[in-house]
């Protein structure tokens, strides 16, 4: 069973229906799309092709946590999946990662390794308990000079392993496979949390109920910003008040003394963030900051004739600098990196794969295989006739 949260995101998440349905044949299971009120026409566009999904219309934006909780209750299953939308999947991540926990019953949750959209491994994929120190040594940039110490680096636990399963803290809700036994003895998110922190809340009460938290080395992309805004000032509210109600739920009972330093430094936090903010703003207003215009990207498309085809007449329909190449997995199983000699210098440059040509799976094997910088990954859709970046959608 799968559950999708939509906001404004319906290409998005059309493309994350597309790989899901790709990911579950052979298994018994049931998706659930939670559209917080939108209002884009997201359920209307999606049903024209899903429709077997069981969809949820809110009235009101629920946040993450409770609309979860109306699909978990609707559901069925031994196991619940919690997927972002701006994310897909490689083909076989779900089988892999049931079959997992089916082999571990003391597992209560499992998270993934997370590609971001240039390939390379999110340090979100595995994460520790955010304790006083740990977040402590976070917040210092202890965390970031010595990633790979037990103690220091323990918020992003980069000690462990990328290439086999390894025992963690914090399974990342952007794909968070859960047991239903264990949500049915620690109850369901926590909605207090509107859109950050249930899913730390989670697995700290699944940790302290005996079960493990566990990452799979199984692939998936996350665009990782696409349903929010990390520069508006909603965003540095909800996010700083997220960490207040996790502290206040789970170190309630700390002295006082280390009690009000921790509060006051995540309050802190959240004030720099805000004036530095409104400072930027005043800044731009005045015309002491010109703000440079990204570069537009050139774009490389590898697929079938007929892809290219269509893709040609996009180009030009859109004024995009690109490059075109015939290609599919089966004749050019590496993609881009066969013709790396041929790829412009000039960055940013964005790889777009037809996903009828290249599996998804196939499409992360390439880019995690060679990560490069200023190059990130793009699909194109024969079915919809549609291209999706991280930073915008052609059609």
């Amino acid at each position: 069973m799968k559950l999708i949260v939509n906001y404004k995101v319906k290409d998005y998440i059309y493309q994350c229906l597309d790989s899901v349905y790709k990911a579950i044949k052979g298994l018994d299971a049931e998706v659930f799309v939670i559209d917080n009120h939108s209002m884009d026409g997201s359920v209307e566009y999606l049903q024209t092709r899903y429709t077997d999904v069981n969809y949820i219309e809110s009235n009101h934006n629920l946040g993450f946590a409770r609309a979860n909780n109306i699909a978990i209750r609707q559901s069925e299953g031994e196991f619940v999946l919690l997927l972002n939308p701006d994310t897909f999947v490689a083909e076989n991540a779900l089988k892999n990662a049931v079959e997992f926990m089916e082999q571990h019953p003391d597992a209560g949750a499992a998270g993934v390794m997370m590609l971001t959209s240039d390939g390379k491994k999110a340090l979100e994929s595995r994460r520790g308990n955010p304790t006083p120190m740990t977040a402590f040594y976070k917040m210092v940039g202890l965390c970031k000079r010595y990633p790979k110490s037990r103690r220091y680096g323990k918020y992003y636990m980069g000690y462990l392993p990328w290439d086999q399963p390894a025992e963690i803290e914090i399974v990342s809700g952007a794909f968070c496979m859960l047991r239903r036994s264990a949500l049915d003895k620690v109850g369901l998110l926590d909605e207090d949390f509107f859109m950050y922190g249930e899913d730390i809340d989670l697995s700290y009460r699944l940790m302290k109920a005996g079960y493990k938290n566990w990452y799979l080395p199984e692939t998936i992309l996350h665009y990782k910003g696409e349903s929010t805004h990390k520069s508006s000032f909603r965003y540095v509210h909800v996010f700083y008040e997220a960490m207040l109600i996790f502290f206040r739920k789970h170190y309630s009972n700390m002295s006082f003394l280390i009690a009000i330093p921790i509060k006051m430094a995540v309050l802190l936090s959240a004030a720099l963030a805000f004036i530095k903010m409104q400072v930027g703003k005043i800044k731009s207003s005045l015309g002491f900051i010109h703000r440079k215009k990204n570069a537009d990207p050139i774009y490389v498309f590898i697929g079938p004739v007929a892809a290219i085809t269509y893709c040609r007449k996009l180009a030009r329909k859109k004024g995009l600098t690109a490059q075109f190449h015939v290609g599919t997995q089966r004749a050019n199983p590496n993609g881009h990196l066969e013709i790396i000699d041929q790829l412009p210098e000039q960055r940013p440059l964005c790889v777009v794969y037809d996903v009828d040509a290249y599996s998804y799976a196939a499409i992360l094997d390439i880019f995690k295989q060679q990560p490069m910088e200023g190059v990130s990954l793009g699909t194109y859709n024969p079915y919809t006739k549609t291209i999706i970046t991280v930073d915008e959608i052609l059609k």
